[in-house]
């Protein structure tokens, strides 16, 4: 049965989807089968995997039981991906009955047994779609920017994620936080990393030791749709990746 990860952050703009994909691409790399789910709206992922969220099953689709999880997969160059668009902010408006937090875990069921590693892009929000990915989730992980605008709401987040596994999803567990765009010279830098080790401490939510530095060749390859493990085999930022997946598969991820 694969493991599902969901990545999330109330706050917009701090890597997620960025981070998202390129542990996809490490998995990968690390030999095991990966699905990656696009939860955003947005479609960031989808875009960056290369997958056709316009003229093709989305995960809307999969969620109005228009056609089934293993017909929404998307068997790109790049990894396997249910994809999204703006369509499935309808969601939050479209689906008000019982049980509608359950509505993802559901459908997706069909097809976790057929990969190692199930990772959701949950959207910068903790509305129903946010619910619905941490329902279905076993753990989740959670990716701060080095300022300090990015720490505000990780007690809502945790609380929240608390909540979830309490009601319903008691197998949920934190992964851990980790920092992203980290510049170690910078005294801002430190300075977060200290604040989030002490959140870390305050909220029982691990902090994970490997931090993402800054560098845009992660971004320029996600944008141009390529495989960062490949294109960029020795870039800093893409061997931080490499090492973060290596230390949550080493944590027991």
């Amino acid at each position: 049965m694969g493991k599902v990860i969901c990545l999330a952050n109330q706050k917009g703009g701090v890597g997620k989807t960025t981070s998202t994909n390129a542990l996809a691409m490490c998995l990968k790399h690390r030999g095991y089968r990966v699905l990656c789910v696009d939860f955003d709206p947005q479609g960031n992922l989808s875009f960056s995997m290369n997958a056709d969220a316009e003229h093709s099953p989305t995960i809307y689709d999969v969620l109005k039981r228009r056609v089934k999880s293993q017909f929404a997969i998307h068997h790109t160059d790049l990894v396997d991906i249910i994809p999204a668009n703006l369509l499935l902010s309808s969601v939050e408006v479209e689906f008000t009955g019982k049980g509608r937090e359950f509505l993802l875990k559901e459908c997706l069921r069909p097809v976790i047994p057929q990969y190692d590693y199930i990772l959701v892009d949950s959207p910068p929000a903790l509305g129903v779609l946010t619910v619905n990915a941490f329902t279905l989730a076993d753990v989740v992980l959670i990716p701060v920017l080095t300022d300090v605008y990015s720490l505000q709401g990780i007690t809502r987040l945790h609380d929240t994620v608390s909540q979830i596994k309490n009601a319903l999803n008691p197998a949920l567990q934190f992964g851990g936080m980790f920092l992203v765009r980290y510049r170690p010279r910078e005294e801002l830098s430190r300075t977060v990393r200290e604040t989030a080790e002490l959140i870390s401490q305050s909220l029982g939510v691990p902090l994970l030791k490997t931090a993402i530095r800054s560098s845009v060749a992660v971004a320029k390859a996600q944008a141009m749709q390529k495989d960062m493990v490949k294109s960029e085999p020795h870039n800093h930022a893409v061997q931080d990746y490499l090492d973060l997946t290596d230390e949550l598969l080493e944590g027991g991820l």
